[in-house]
């Protein structure tokens, strides 16, 4: 990239790959709000509906995310999105849709795989 594009605040180019990195959370981010406001009684599932992608979508941030706040050696951020992912899989399952979760599952892994593969190039 020349200076002159740096400088002007234009970045690199978004590219299918990012745009099904960025539905990939929302899967798993939706998941999990879905499993938090269904799976538990009144009252209860505010707080986990809420509360459990929130703690995803912060250790998203923390971890994982291109502009993490703690850098991780790259396995252990595989790892870490990793449980993520599986975390949204269990929770569709939960909910008696093992099939929806499977999908997410086998969705968010591909394209992470997908991810990775172009991070270590």
């Amino acid at each position: 990239m020349s200076s002159a594009t740096e400088q002007a605040g234009i970045g690199p180019r978004v590219t299918a790959l990012d745009v099904l990195r960025l539905l990939s959370e929302i899967v798993a981010f939706g998941s999990l709000a879905v499993w938090g406001f269904l799976a538990w009684p009144f009252a209860w599932n505010i707080v986990w509906g809420i509360g459990a992608p929130v703690v995803a979508i912060l250790v998203w941030a923390l971890f994982i995310s291109p502009r993490a706040v703690v850098a991780l050696p790259s396995l252990v951020r595989m790892i870490i999105e990793l449980l993520v992912f599986v975390s949204a899989t269990l929770a569709l399952w939960a909910l008696g849709l093992p099939w929806a979760g499977l999908a997410a599952g086998v969705f968010c892994v591909v394209v992470g795989v997908f991810v990775l593969r172009r991070e270590t190039r």
